[in-house]
């Protein structure tokens, strides 16, 4: 399978004095690809999961890069995850497929539904590709970039993370009944760069939490609240009982479930899920993806030339107080690739 705040993002840990790695993309990919063969994957695989967490690192998305790597060793040793195992198709339509991942990497997997997906949506105009019986996918946005590249347009619904752990608290909710439920939007542009949306519908992701309590910072107000449901910006409390908050209050819990339903209920992935696979957030793991032609409906050219103008409208737009600039979705992603091109800041502690 063929794998492939405007401030810079590691800005707030050189001011909080955080050790700094700098490392180049090939000697963080060659490391991850060694650990994964320490534990039995084979290279192919190992490769395809270090192109993955590479690719968040360049995106500037770097709690979806090697923050992952030591809990995907331990899932290996566990057997939550088959290192060695390739995904199939179930079933399939001329503009529909079901995939199982066979329970390996999430990486490979989504990456071979996506491709499924573009090659559908190339023959037919658009296409649908469900994911069951997979692993920790990382950075959604990878592979609505994979579409855009293709001048596709696509979307990806995630849910079922929920089912053995819940880890956010519904709008008006008293205890925790969801979890991050993310979803990705990719758009391809002409002379500018793709629109690229990726986001958790909570406030924000477990991993970023999980990073400010190893550093002893606190999370933004309104992100998480305590085992009483109150808001707290303490990361402790979030594991003492609490948990997420849905961004922008009852919209986004809206579109939490929306995500839950196209994700895990119209996948089926329940019907897949096996005791001793996935690990408890990956079980009930269903993934949705949706491809269309981006020149569905009219010519290419016009498309993103219209793409085109809506992103230099929305930068041309006078900066609000204490905002150096208007962006637009993808514009941070594209810039920090060609700030990290050779050089990679890696805090010291997700290094060790």
């Amino acid at each position: 399978i063929h794998c492939r705040s405007v401030k810079h993002p590691i800005l707030k840990y050189l001011s909080f004095g955080v050790k700094m790695h700098i490392k180049s993309p090939s000697e963080i990919h060659d490391l991850v690809t060694n650990i994964l063969m320490a534990v039995g994957t084979n290279k192919p695989n190992a490769s395809c999961v270090a192109d993955g967490l590479v690719s968040s690192h360049l995106a500037g998305v770097d709690p979806h890069g090697i923050w992952h790597l030591d809990g995907y060793v331990r899932d290996v040793k566990k057997g939550f995850i088959d290192a060695n195992a390739t995904p199939e198709i179930l079933n399939e339509s001329a503009s529909s497929a079901l995939v199982t991942g066979n329970w390996t990497f999430g990486f490979i997997t989504a990456k071979y539904a996506m491709e499924l997906g573009i090659k559908k949506a190339q023959d037919t105009g658009l296409s649908v590709v469900g994911i069951v019986r997979t692993t920790h996918i990382g950075r959604l946005g990878e592979y609505v970039e994979m579409a855009a590249e293709k001048d596709m347009i696509s979307m990806i619904w995630a849910g079922g993370y929920s089912e053995d752990q819940q880890t956010t608290f519904p709008h008006g909710g008293a205890k925790p009944v969801l979890h991050t439920n993310p979803l990705a939007m990719g758009f391809p542009a002409g002379k500018e760069v793709p629109m690229i949306i990726d986001f958790a519908t909570t406030t924000m992701s477990g991993s970023k939490v999980d990073l400010h309590r190893n550093r002893g910072e606190q999370v933004p107000p309104n992100s998480i609240v305590d085992k009483n449901a109150m808001p707290t910006t303490n990361p402790e409390d979030f594991f003492n009982g609490g948990g997420h908050l849905p961004f922008g209050g009852h919209k986004g819990y809206a579109i939490m479930i929306a995500v839950e339903t196209l994700g895990r209920i119209f996948t089926g992935a329940d019907s897949y899920a096996e005791a001793h696979r996935g690990g408890i957030y990956n079980r009930h793991q269903g993934i949705s993806i949706m491809v269309l032609k981006a020149d569905l409906f009219q010519p290419l050219d016009g498309f993103k030339s219209t793409i085109d103008e809506l992103e230099q409208r929305m930068r041309a737009i006078p900066p609000a107080p204490n905002f150096s600039e208007v962006i637009v979705p993808g514009d941070i992603e594209s810039r920090t690739r060609k700030k990290r091109a050779s050089a990679i800041d890696i805090p010291d502690d997700v290094w060790e």
